[in-house]
């Protein structure tokens, strides 16, 4: 005959995408007869939908969901027969309880991330650590010039070219008196307003460095290659 188990999962500590992981390890050791989510409700909209399991609503005190999780836990173990009870939560403060419950002979399965602590874990039968799959950086955009290469675009590489030392680009503050010198060229006329707004956009074509009084503009080859 299969054992009888108990889930209490302390629903402001676990993320409710483990709730079939932690189903699955109750699962083990026997028939999830109860699989209770304990947290304030108006903060839990995962766990509020994730079905197969009741959201017990601990309201706003301190430590009011480890009070209701450690009663409604103790109340279960002395009132029907379970086989084990699972304990999921990486906080320390489940410890007393997971104790408490194996002395009663129960089979205590403790669950919760990697930094659960060394005394939770060593109070419970067996423990079993959650893995969080780490959320994926979106890929940076491709670098796109605000459109085809232009008269304007063609000056200022030439600017660049002729002030630029070792390779290492010239100053951006230096780079307007130049142009209105020898190009007649205000880009407070154009619609960025400013030189580094307007290189900026023209990521494939120049490359900037932070902002600051000293910071240089260089060109890239690569990006003027179609127009030569």
């Amino acid at each position: 005959m299969s054992a009888h188990v108990a889930v209490f999962v302390d629903g402001e500590n676990i993320n409710a995408e483990h709730a079939a992981a932690i189903k699955a390890i109750g699962a083990n050791h026997g028939t999830v007869d109860v699989a209770r989510v304990y947290g304030n409700a108006a903060t839990l909209p995962g766990w509020s939908n994730t079905p197969g399991y009741r959201l017990i609503h601990s309201g706003t005190g301190k430590n009011a969901t480890d009070i209701l999780l450690v009663v409604q836990a103790m109340d279960q173990a002395l009132s029907r027969d379970f086989g084990a009870i699972v304990i999921a939560s990486s906080d320390r403060d489940f410890t007393h309880l997971a104790a408490r419950l194996r002395e009663r002979g129960l089979t205590v399965i403790g669950v919760g991330e990697a930094k659960t602590p060394q005394m939770f874990r060593a109070a419970c039968s067996r423990f079993h650590v959650l893995h969080t799959t780490a959320p994926q950086p979106e890929p940076a955009p491709p670098e796109r010039s605000a459109g085809p290469i232009t008269a304007l675009d063609e000056n200022i590489r030439r600017v660049i070219q002729a002030n630029s030392k070792n390779g290492q680009g010239m100053r951006i503050v230096d780079l307007a008196p130049i142009m209105h010198t020898k190009h007649r060229i205000k880009i407070t006329t154009y619609p960025e307003r400013n030189w580094r707004a307007y290189l900026s956009k023209r990521a494939d074509l120049f490359d900037l460095d932070p902002k600051g009084p000293e910071a240089k503009v260089r060109f890239k080859p690569k990006g003027f290659a179609s127009s030569s």
